[in-house]
């Protein structure tokens, strides 16, 4: 699965811990960025090369979100539905998210271009309600806004850039007389 040059890296990374299990969270990065989820193969892997059993691989990769253990879409959308988003829309989102992309939650598209997942939390509660493709995080976003971001994804396949988001109030003088 790794080439000699990876390989050569995740030596140097677990040299930088005491124990070599210390690597697994990265490891495990590196083996998804490169096949697109963690199957059997890449668990047994991640396992021999941090020294620790498969079934602690995959107690990591299935308690982990951000872990995948079936082949998601190359534009994974999650949404959140937690308290705080809730209460600003989150779920309003997931449902058009839904109709939207024609898939639920942790299916992928005929196409393999994307995915569906509703999450609990983002950890963004003053940015509810927020929604995430890969690692691009967006928040206070609505629906016009999310209709935008998937139709930029499908005509461009790339991810837009988040809008500017304050998420503390202008407390000067100025500003609050």
């Amino acid at each position: 699965m790794f080439d000699q040059q990876e390989l050569q890296e995740i030596e140097a990374l677990k040299k930088r811990y005491e124990e070599p299990k210390a690597a697994l969270l990265p490891v495990l990065w590196m083996i998804q960025r490169k096949a697109g989820y963690i199957d059997e193969v890449g668990m047994d892997m991640a396992a021999r090369l941090c020294e620790v059993p498969v079934s602690h691989v995959r107690g990591v990769v299935t308690f982990y979100t951000m872990y995948f253990d079936e082949p998601m879409g190359r534009f994974h959308v999650q949404v959140c539905t937690n308290v705080s988003c809730m209460l600003m829309g989150g779920e309003k989102l997931y449902r058009e998210m839904k109709e939207r992309l024609g898939i639920g939650h942790r299916e992928r598209s005929e196409d393999g271009m994307f995915s569906l997942e509703e999450v609990e939390c983002m950890g963004a509660c003053g940015g509810a309600p927020m929604i995430a493709i890969n690692e691009m995080f967006y928040e206070k976003v609505t629906s016009e806004e999310a209709d935008q971001i998937i139709s930029h994804v499908r005509e461009r396949n790339e991810i837009p850039r988040p809008k500017f988001v304050q998420q503390m109030p202008d407390l000067s003088v100025e500003a609050n007389q």
